[in-house]
């Protein structure tokens, strides 16, 4: 099978050609349709997350079809379409994971991390960690679903009933997230790059009440503030632009450092909190809620010799929406 994979930190991904994986007793091998790319691949490939094996093939918003079972693989079955994400094993044993908190498994293994990815014709995983996807959604637009929508449909459950919302950031994230937003009837303000007026008429386009530059407050006090952007400095930002008592959320699983900032931002009851992975009933519940919105998935495709190429349009901002590789059509 045709292949993109990372070889050492840092440098470009190369094309190769790899054997076809077989699945294990509790896997199934998967033909990969199109494969989003991810601020964390990013992450991967530049070396900010350092606990990735090598050789390694990346991706982690995977959509395909299952075309073999493993032989004690009895949840999914052949020619059953479906997304796999970041989370893509956890032990069940360890105290996180008996008390409902599997995202933050002690033993936890990741898609395109520390198990081969998407950026492939096929990849193998575990059968209890792949989500039947909805109808009406054509590969290109589900794949960002397994990681834009899943971690940002946490982020707003970590803001809880916050009524205005900032976000800081609209990338892939933040414009499926909009609309969930929007749906349940909240207002939305989006801070981009300054100078960024395309990113900010993409904002408004789909929804948000003010749009403008990070460096400038909201037009009105925030309940809660969701940092896609990882960027270390927005965070005192957004505790600026936060009201009494509300909640900052980074969503990220980088960010650069923050600066030190005055307690009087962060006094005033106002929360400061992280989003780690994801759980699998986050990807039940954001499956059931996306046709319900209905989510409408913004892409731009790249074939799967281009992952290159489109890590670097998502390096330097030059996507709005989300970067999906082709592998198969």
């Amino acid at each position: 099978m045709r292949a993109m994979i990372l070889e050492k930190v840092g440098e470009p991904l190369k094309e190769v050609d790899l054997p076809v994986p077989r699945p294990g007793p509790h896997q199934v091998l998967v033909r990969v349709h199109t494969c989003a790319v991810c601020r964390t691949d990013l992450h991967v490939v530049d070396g900010d997350l350092t606990e990735s094996k090598l050789p390694l093939v990346p991706g982690h918003e995977i959509v395909g079809t299952v075309v073999e079972v493993g032989s004690e693989a009895s949840l999914l079955r052949t020619g059953q379409r479906v997304g796999i994400p970041w989370l893509g094993a956890t032990c069940g044993a360890c105290r996180f994971c008996k008390t409902g908190r599997e995202n933050l498994c002690e033993h936890a293994q990741f898609t395109g991390y520390q198990i081969d990815g998407g950026y492939a014709e096929y990849t193998v995983a575990d059968q209890r960690f792949c989500f039947p996807l909805p109808e009406g959604y054509p590969d290109l637009q589900a794949a960002p679903l397994m990681c834009a929508g899943l971690i940002g449909y946490r982020s707003l459950r970590m803001a809880g009933d916050a009524r205005t919302l900032g976000f800081y950031g609209f990338g892939a994230a933040a414009h499926i997230l909009i609309q969930v937003a929007r749906h349940q009837g909240r207002r939305v303000f989006a801070f981009t790059r300054e100078g960024d007026e395309a990113g900010q008429r993409f904002a408004r386009d789909l929804g948000a009440e003010w749009a403008g530059p990070s460096t400038e407050p909201p037009p009105t006090p925030l309940d809660a503030a969701i940092i896609f952007a990882p960027v270390g400095p927005l965070l005192p930002m957004a505790l600026r632009a936060v009201d009494k008592g509300g909640v900052v959320v980074c969503a990220g699983i980088h960010m650069t450092d923050i600066p030190s900032f005055p307690y009087r931002i962060l006094w005033e009851e106002r929360t400061v909190r992280s989003v780690a992975n994801l759980t699998r009933q986050d990807g039940v519940e954001f499956m059931q809620l996306a046709p319900q919105v209905p989510v409408k998935t913004t892409v731009q495709p790249y074939p799967l010799a281009e992952a290159n190429r489109a890590l670097d349009d998502l390096r330097q901002g030059r996507i709005h929406g989300a970067a999906v590789l082709v592998v198969e059509q």
